[in-house]
């Protein structure tokens, strides 16, 4: 009986994540944001580099980017700072309840194409197509990342 309780308390506590969109392919291919994009139709490439400061900041080079709707962009990222950090990008609303869940689970990894982990001195890349226009959030979302002000803005103007 104790088992079954833990099972069904575990289940619980999982499924808002998945509900919610985030981890593990729990978004459908397309978001609000946008959805993933063919590498061979980008027509911009931006590089953000994420790394922590002296003055136990973290953050985001740059912390805001413009696009336009329907543009499809390759996000470069590199991980510049010692400790692992993640890229995720959604609306804000979805962000901060993704935060709330990380805090949570801490060890949760992504494996949804709006989202990378990367290790420290590590790269990767998002190819994304924004297909909404307004304004979009992108945030590191391991505890405590976010409140040292790793998190920035995008904007898509229509077209």
């Amino acid at each position: 009986m104790k088992k079954l309780l833990i099972a069904a308390t575990l289940t619980a506590l999982a499924t808002p994540a998945l509900a919610s969109g985030n981890h593990a392919g729990g978004h459908g291919e397309k978001m609000a944001v946008g959805e993933p994009g063919d590498k061979a139709k980008a027509t911009q490439t931006i590089r953000v580099t994420m790394k922590e400061t002296d003055d136990g900041k973290m953050l985001f080079t740059p912390a805001v980017f413009k696009v336009r709707k329907g543009q499809t962009v390759k996000i470069e990222i590199k991980n510049a700072g010692t400790i692992d950090h993640e890229f995720v990008l959604d609306q804000e609303d979805k962000i901060l309840e993704h935060k709330k869940v990380m805090e949570k689970f801490p060890e949760m990894e992504h494996a949804d194409p709006n989202s990378i982990r990367l290790p420290a001195g590590q790269s990767g890349e998002i190819v994304w197509k924004f297909t909404t226009d307004g304004e979009f959030k992108f945030a590191c979302l391991i505890p405590g990342h976010y409140e040292a002000g790793m998190h920035g803005d995008v904007s898509v103007a229509g077209k």
